[in-house]
C-alpha cells in the first residue's frame, strides 16, 4: 500500500509544482504591468492590465469588435487599425491581409497581445454597437441538429438591422465552459417586426455556444446579445439574384426574402438550397411561401444524398453544380449578383463558379462563418 501512495504522492507534488509556476509565470514573468489604449485619437482612452488580447480588452469595456470565430484567428473579421504599439504582423493574420491593409496597419484584434501602450482607431459604427438583453421566447427544433432560437428584446428595446446581418450571443459560463464566449449568427426574422429577432442554428460538436444553446438554454432564460454586424444585405440595384446556401445558411436569405415581401420588390431571383439528406432539409413550405408573392422568386431545395426510402423527386447533386446548370441557361449570367451563405467551402466553390460566369467578385455578397 505504501508503495502504491509513495508514487502518486510525488506525481501529485510535481503537478501542483508545475501549477505554482504557471501561477508564477502568468503573474510575475508575463506581467506587462497596466497598459493604456488609446482609441481614435483620444476620443477614448483605457487604461487596462497587460497581457490578454485587444479583442477581449475591447469586449470587456463594451466596445464590440465582430468576430464571428469567437477570437481564435480564423474568421479574419476583428480588423482594427493599430497606428501604434502592436509590433511586427503575426504570420497567424498574414492570410487575412492584403497589401493594402498591412501598409495601413491593419491587424486582427484577438492576435494583438497588450504588451504596450497602443494606439488605435475603429470604425465609429462599431463605438455604437450596442448589447441588448432578450428573453427566450421559443426554441424550435427543425432537425436533429438545427434549432430556431426565438429572442425578444427586454424593455422595449429594438435592434435597428440591414436584413441579412448578424448578431453575436454571448455563451455565459456554464458546466462545460469556464469562459464567457461570443459567438456569431444571422438574423433570420422578419424585421417588420423589431421587438424580437430569429436565429437559426446549426450545431457545433463540442462548441461552447451551440453547447449552451442546445442543452442550457431554456424558454423564458435571458440571453445577452450585440449587434448588428456584417455586409451581407441586399443591394439596391434591379440585377437579377443568385442566391446560394447549406444548412443554417438558410437564415438571411430567410430574412432578405421577407425584407423583399415587405418592400414588394420583385427583382428576378432565384434561391438554391443544398442539404446532404433529406432529414437535413427544413422550412421549405415557408420559402416556397414567398413563391405565391414574389412573381419572379423560385426556390430550388437540392438533396445531395437522398436515402433510398425517401422517395426524393427534386433536384439531386451538389449545389453549386445546379447553380451552375442554372446559370448556363441565362443569357445575362454576367448580370447578376450572388448572395452566399454557409461554410467555407461552399462559399469557395459557389466563388469560383459564379465568376466562371462572369460575375465580377465585388457583386457577389456573403459573410463567411467559419
Amino acid at each position: 500500500m505504501i508503495l502504491f501512495i509513495i508514487p502518486v504522492a510525488i506525481v501529485s507534488g510535481i503537478g501542483a509544482l508545475l501549477a505554482a509556476s504557471l501561477v508564477f509565470a502568468e503573474r510575475v514573468i508575463t506581467n506587462y504591468g497596466d497598459v493604456e489604449i488609446n482609441i481614435n485619437k483620444g476620443a477614448k482612452k483605457i487604461t487596462t492590465r497587460g497581457g490578454g488580447s485587444l479583442l477581449e480588452m475591447l469586449t470587456a469595456e463594451k466596445i464590440f469588435i465582430p468576430s464571428a470565430c469567437g477570437g481564435r484567428g480564423t474568421c479574419g473579421y476583428c480588423k482594427v487599425k493599430v497606428l501604434e504599439g502592436a509590433g511586427q504582423l503575426l504570420p497567424t493574420e498574414e492570410p487575412y491581409m492584403d497589401k493594402k491593409e498591412r501598409a495601413e496597419g491593419i491587424r486582427l484584434s484577438c492576435q494583438v497581445k497588450l504588451r504596450n501602450d497602443l494606439k488605435i482607431e475603429i470604425p465609429d459604427e462599431l463605438l455604437a454597437i450596442k448589447e441588448y438583453v432578450c428573453v427566450c421566447d421559443e426554441i424550435i427544433d427543425y432537425t436533429y441538429d438545427i434549432k430556431q432560437f426565438n429572442l425578444r428584446f427586454e424593455n422595449g428595446h429594438q435592434l435597428k438591422y440591414t436584413p441579412g446581418q448578424y448578431v453575436q450571443v454571448l455563451a455565459p459560463r456554464y458546466e462545460k465552459s469556464s469562459d464567457e464566449v461570443y459567438r456569431a449568427y444571422s438574423i433570420s426574422s422578419d424585421p417588420a417586426d423589431k421587438s424580437k429577432i430569429e436565429l437559426i442554428v446549426r450545431r457545433v460538436p463540442d462548441g461552447i455556444c451551440t453547447t449552451y444553446l442546445f442543452d442550457y438554454l431554456k424558454k423564458g432564460d435571458t440571453v445577452k446579445i450585440n449587434g448588428p454586424y456584417g455586409q451581407f444585405y441586399l443591394r439596391d440595384t434591379d440585377a437579377p439574384i443568385i442566391f446560394i446556401a447549406g444548412g443554417s445558411g438558410i437564415a438571411p436569405i430567410k430574412c432578405i426574402l421577407h425584407h423583399m415581401k415587405n418592400t414588394n420588390n420583385n427583382r428576378k431571383s432565384t434561391f438554391f438550397f443544398g442539404t446532404r439528406t433529406t432529414r437535413d432539409l427544413f422550412l421549405v413550405e415557408e420559402i416556397q411561401k414567398f413563391e405565391k408573392v414574389l412573381r419572379q422568386f423560385t426556390f430550388v431545395p437540392i438533396v445531395s444524398q437522398p436515402e433510398e426510402d425517401a422517395k426524393w423527386k427534386g433536384v439531386t447533386g451538389r449545389v453549386t453544380n445546379a447553380a451552375m446548370d442554372y446559370l448556363k441557361k441565362q443569357n445575362d449570367a454576367a448580370q447578376y449578383e450572388g448572395y452566399l451563405c454557409g461554410s467555407p467551402g461552399m462559399i469557395e466553390s459557389s466563388i469560383k463558379i459564379l465568376t466562371e460566369f462572369g460575375i465580377p467578385e465585388d457583386k457577389i455578397y456573403y459573410d463567411k462563418f467559419s
